[in-house]
């Protein structure tokens, strides 16, 4: 008999962990070659904008090992493939709108034949001037999508009669998501004109839908199958799509089976970044610290087409105010348009670009009353009674941010390690250290309401192994291996009894992104969904068999116990299907309560909070811009943990990844508009030594959910990622101790070291 340990608050291993040290974990591009196959590559435009007058690509067709050529004439159905709103055309008609943009595709008999014809078309464009600044563009009102506006209150009279004031600006760096999996899809043509698609995607639905459009054809002639990516972050959730249906169109106009992946350099150059910002704030507050009134503007960089920008600047928007109430408060969004790559999802969705903007606020606050910022921060944190609704007028219901500060300023001796930080800085004249404890609080659901619904499939077989597909995707965070543990503990039997499949929209339709934190919440709810109705039906046959009542049945320990009578759980799952009881069932999962109305700018976008806080200390070298963590503490609120190790990894992930967002990760373009940093010598991730000395992660305990969540588990994915703030405004902290702290330090992020140099600089020389 297997023994059943404790399923849910388990530190169980990843499913696939043993397979990705040893490598037998299977992706998109190791799939074994069918015979035959055939690899497409796209060519991009030159420039950034400008009017396509006619191509060239003679030498193209006629290169070695070309088998076709397609351009946007010879796409079948629609060439529109923006995920939301119209603006993505699969390859350019007319207009170039950013350089890289794909023109034309070449399919030919290897990956690198395919890469040296491309590099043979000739494109005959009109030059158009680009838009390529933000600043520009934000001056020009050129947006993809209009403004949107949150208000509470007067600010205008409020900030009027604020007892101190200032305004400020802050430039927010965008990221590449720097995936190790590339952009990969094949195209495997089926019967009656259809295809099976194999994608690294975070969003299989949307690549089937718009493989249909892009050929005509119904969905129901579409399966988009992920069994798991090397990464996304947000990077796959709309910009996979592309590439699954170039391989389709190729693959319906050979009947072959078609290859469509990226190198590392087009994966860059093509695909879109995370916003970068610019956001400027006027601001009223107190002689003691305390916020009277905000007003913001926040301008994201969209790029050339709308994508999911309106969600993502909104998200923004939504957290501009992080943790901290603002009685008055007037935030307007801005979706500019600029001639470059569209940016698109990026872990955090546009919310760390406010977070950080407000903690920017309670960090220049502090310096002008003379007060620690961990005092200011906790003197404006919201509470739960009349300081307690949000811009966007949600109630703050229940709200655990004071008492992880609280406990973490404690465990981390952050009184005692600032008075040593200052000591420190008195009597080193180079190096300077810097400290801040900075808190996060991130709303939890998609803020397009009907994204926030799950699908699931479970089956038991007659042996007692369990089989179970749902509507999200792994890349990596443990999806799959949390839906199972929640499963395992439905039926009460050991997780090895589930093996979860590739996400397949044969199996599970219509399926929201795997994004927004979302993935164990909608999905582990319907795969619970699914099991509880199995299980009911078990039980109400084993009842009537065993002629016991109900409540009798009872399911424990890879058993199920009818009264007297014991069986294994395989000969329950065996006896109910010779009773010719469905041991199969789909479930379904919305998420309650949520609802936003743009037009009042009010309404509950969010189900509730995710929140944690983190301790960082830095020290930077004045005379070089250098930097570097040395110690992060982290307290952070997942709820009931469905999975310890799995959720600490997200944690550490996420302030590892925050802290390149912030310190290294640097994208520049030159004045055409092409990008620079555009491979690993040019764009710097974080590395190993990069990851602080001393790196305490803690899941905050005795903390459920209160709202029904499954099993009373909080999101994990996203809100770690804002930890890092908490670093960059410890690198501010050491700044301004470079100047005796007799100077606020213009700081913007990323804090490269350049950047670092330069406020110092600053600091010194004011």
């Amino acid at each position: 008999m297997l023994h059943s340990p404790s399923r849910i608050g388990t530190s169980m291993p990843h499913d696939s962990a043993r397979k990705h040290v040893t490598g037998e974990a299977v992706y998109v591009d190791d799939q074994p070659e069918y015979a035959g196959q055939l690899y497409a590559c796209v060519g991009g435009s030159r420039v950034a904008h400008g009017k396509l007058k006619s191509m060239n690509l003679e030498k193209v067709r006629q290169a070695q090992g070309v088998i076709d050529v397609i351009t946007a004439a010879d796409i079948p159905g629609q060439l529109d493939i923006g995920p939301v709103f119209p603006g993505d055309p699969l390859l350019v008609e007319s207009e170039i709108e950013y350089l890289g943009q794909p023109l034309f595709a070449v399919l030919a008999t290897s990956h690198e034949l395919a890469r040296r014809a491309v590099t043979l078309g000739v494109a005959e464009v009109e030059p158009l001037e680009p838009v390529l600044d933000l600043e520009q563009a934000i001056k020009q009102e050129f947006y993809v999508r209009p403004p949107h506006r949150m208000q509470r209150g007067d600010v205008d009279k409020a900030l009027a009669g604020a007892s101190r004031r200032f305004t400020g600006m802050l430039q927010v760096g965008g990221q590449e998501h720097f995936y190790l999996e590339g952009q990969a899809s094949i195209a495997i043509p089926g019967e009656d004109g259809g295809v099976n698609i194999l994608t690294s995607t975070q969003n299989p639905t949307e690549a089937q839908k718009l493989v249909a459009e892009v050929l005509g054809i119904p969905m129901n002639l579409v399966n988009a199958e992920t069994r798991r990516m090397g990464g996304g972050f947000g990077g796959k959730e709309t910009h996979g799509s592309p590439w699954s249906c170039i391989a389709a169109v190729f693959a319906r106009r050979t009947g072959k089976v078609v290859s469509c992946r990226l190198s590392r350099r087009d994966d860059m150059v093509m695909t879109g970044k995370r916003h970068n910002f610019l956001n400027r704030y006027d601001v009223g507050f107190s002689e003691q610290g305390e916020i009277t009134a905000i007003s913001y503007l926040l301008a994201g960089q969209c790029g050339y087409s709308p994508d999911l920008s309106d969600a993502i600047v909104d998200r923004a928007m939504f957290h501009c105010d992080n943790a901290y109430y603002i009685p008055d408060v007037l935030i307007d969004g801005l979706r500019c348009k600029t001639h470059t790559v569209s940016n698109t999802a990026f872990r955090g969705f546009g919310g760390p670009q406010g977070v950080i903007t407000m903690e920017a606020v309670i960090d220049q606050i502090a310096f002008n009353v003379t007060k620690d910022p961990l005092e200011i921060r906790k003197l404006n944190l919201y509470d739960t009674d009349k300081r307690n609704v949000t811009p966007y007028h949600q109630q703050i219901e229940s709200y655990t941010v004071p008492a992880i500060i609280e406990q973490l300023e404690n465990d981390s001796d952050y009184w005692r390690r600032r008075e040593a930080v200052r000591q420190f800085n008195q009597s080193s004249p180079v190096l300077k250290k810097g400290l801040a404890l900075t808190p996060v609080k991130f709303g939890i659901s998609f803020t397009v309401s009907h994204l926030n619904q799950a699908g699931a499939l479970v089956h038991v077989y007659t042996d007692g192994s369990i089989h179970l597909n749902h509507g999200g995707t792994e890349m990596g965070q443990g999806l799959m291996t949390k839906v199972a543990q929640i499963v395992a503990e439905e039926f009460q039997v050991n997780p090895s009894r589930v093996v979860v499949s590739a996400t397949r929209t044969d199996k599970v339709p219509n399926t929201a992104p795997t994004a927004a934190s979302s993935g164990t919440d909608i999905n582990g709810m319907a795969a619970l969904n699914a099991a509880r109705t199995i299980k009911q039906r078990m039980v109400e046959f084993l009842a009537q068999q065993y002629k016991v009542e109900q409540k009798e049945i009872v399911f424990q320990n890879d058993q199920v116990s009818a009264g007297e009578n014991m069986l294994t759980f395989e000969q329950a799952a065996k006896s109910a299907w010779l009773g010719r009881v469905s041991l199969s069932s789909t479930g379904f999962y919305k998420t309650p309560k949520i609802h936003y109305d743009r037009e009042t700018a009010s309404g509950r976008p969010f189900f509730y909070y995710a929140n944690g806080a983190a301790v960082s200390e830095v020290v930077i070298d004045t005379l070089t811009g250098e930097t570097r963590v040395l110690r992060a503490d982290i307290l952070h609120d997942v709820g009931n943990s469905i999975n310890p190790a799995i959720d600490i990894g997200q944690v550490e992930g996420g302030y590892i990844q925050g802290l390149g967002w912030l310190t290294s990760e640097e994208l520049k373009w030159d004045k055409e508009g092409r990008l620079l940093t555009d491979s690993p010598a040019t764009y710097k991730i974080p590395a190993v030594s990069d990851a602080p000395e001393i790196f305490s992660v803690r899941l905050m305990e005795n903390a459920p959910n209160s709202e029904p969540t499954i099993f009373r588990s909080k999101a994990v994915g996203e809100p770690p990622l804002m930890l890092a703030i908490s670093a960059w405004c410890a690198i501010r902290d050491a700044v301004a101790a470079a100047g005796d702290y007799n100077t606020f330090p213009e700081l913007h992020a990323p804090a490269t070291p350049e950047q670092i140099l330069q406020s110092v600089n600053g600091v010194r020389s004011r």
